[in-house]
């Protein structure tokens, strides 16, 4: 192809943001917070090293997921606890807020109905930025580690990737076969990976997280949450995953219920507003 005579002039036109965001609903972070503090420890799940736990919340309590004994990233999804039509939705949350979460950023749900699943109010990482590889941590660019394309790059069988973990989990929390949870399982929110795209190729890459024991992500329930975590097989994804080998800890999951009135006149938001004729209305 030839290269055109302009191509300097194109390359060099600015950027323009698809989703500016300044008129998203705002975020409450203080109330959280203030709710937070007088909080009391109702529930905790935890995900054995290469496999996922499923937990429930309610809306208006709090979870957090943490690093108990070693570096270890993990998989989570979510699901509207009495409609798993509705789960999160990480292009979406990543074309509203970018390839990575942190504080007072939110997990999205799907069409049709596109709201608040949670929202962080603590990341224990918030402090590792971006760094100079453009990395980060928190991702919603990675999908999963799956079965299906560790079968295409490498004819492996392997079980304990972070889709069929997800699956089990949500089969068994829901009594669904693994047919009816399969679909159901969707692209996560990579707590505590580190990641970005590489900037001569573009490739997704991974590097050691920096997470360590006592680090934390802290969510607040929007609605009532069904969500599953998966420990990743590639433990902190310093090189591999969907590894037998890679050296794998647990991660904790604890709820929390606020102190009643805590929230004040607090509600869950509506599902989106759109009437939804697509113009056949």
């Amino acid at each position: 192809m030839t290269r055109p005579k302009d191509a300097e002039a194109r390359r060099a036109i600015a950027p323009v943001i698809c989703y500016p965001n300044e008129t998203l609903p705002a975020v409450p972070l203080d109330l959280y917070r203030g709710a937070r503090a007088g909080a009391r420890k109702v529930d905790e799940a935890l995900a054995a090293p290469r496999e996922a736990c499923a937990f429930r919340v309610k809306a208006g309590q709090f979870f957090r997921i943490s690093s108990v004994e070693g570096p270890q990233v993990g998989d989570l999804n979510l699901w509207n606890a009495n409609d798993l039509n509705e789960r999160f939705y990480s292009g979406k949350s990543r074309a509203l807020h970018g390839t990575h979460l942190t504080t007072g950023e939110r997990m999205w749900s799907s069409f049709p109905y596109l709201r608040p699943m949670a929202t962080i109010i603590e990341d224990t990482l918030e402090w590792y930025g971006m760094d100079g590889f453009g990395g980060s941590v928190h991702d919603v660019i990675g999908t999963r580690c799956d079965p299906y394309t560790g079968n295409l790059l490498q004819g492996s069988q392997y079980h304990h990737c972070c889709h069929s973990n997800l699956i089990r989990a949500l089969a068994e929390a829901e009594g669904l076969s693994l047919k009816e949870a399969e679909p159901l399982v969707h692209d996560v929110l990579n707590v505590f990976m580190c990641t970005g795209f590489t900037r001569d190729t573009g490739q997704y890459f991974m590097k050691a997280s920096p997470v360590r024991p006592g680090d934390y992500l802290e969510f607040f329930a929007e609605i009532d949450l069904l969500g599953a975590l998966s420990a990743c097989p590639g433990g902190d994804c310093s090189s591999e995953h969907s590894s037998d080998t890679a050296a794998c800890y647990p991660l904790l999951v604890e709820v929390f219920e606020p102190e009643a009135g805590a929230l004040g006149a607090w509600q869950s938001p509506p599902v989106n507003g759109y009437d939804r004729s697509h113009g056949m209305g």
